[in-house]
């Protein structure tokens, strides 16, 4: 499984298949610009739904724990995903240290 950091992230993010795995409610709060949202529960119960194994997803989550959960799982399934590290706390730090 690979990671990437927010710095990185924030160099990608327009070409870049992103998901936002946190419930409804706080991806309505705030997100990373170009994320969907598709809570972890529904993505683990059936990636197939959602994702195919031809492309590369980049998860995140509110501070990076769950997100890292999910990739682990989601790669010993042969999909190809980059934990988001931090997750979208890191992404208002950044947003807010950069002005972005």
């Amino acid at each position: 499984m690979e990671s990437v950091t927010i710095n990185e992230l924030n160099r990608l993010i327009s070409r870049i298949n992103l998901i936002d795995i946190r419930d409804n409610y706080k991806y309505n709060l705030g997100t990373v610009p170009t994320a969907v949202n598709i809570p972890a529960s529904f993505l683990l119960m059936s990636p197939e739904n959602y994702i195919n194994k031809e492309d590369t997803y980049y998860i995140f989550c509110q501070v990076g724990n769950t997100s890292n959960r999910v990739c682990n799982k989601l790669s010993r399934e042969g999909y190809r995903v980059v934990d988001v590290m931090g997750g979208y706390d890191e992404y208002k730090r950044f947003k807010d240290s950069y002005r972005i």
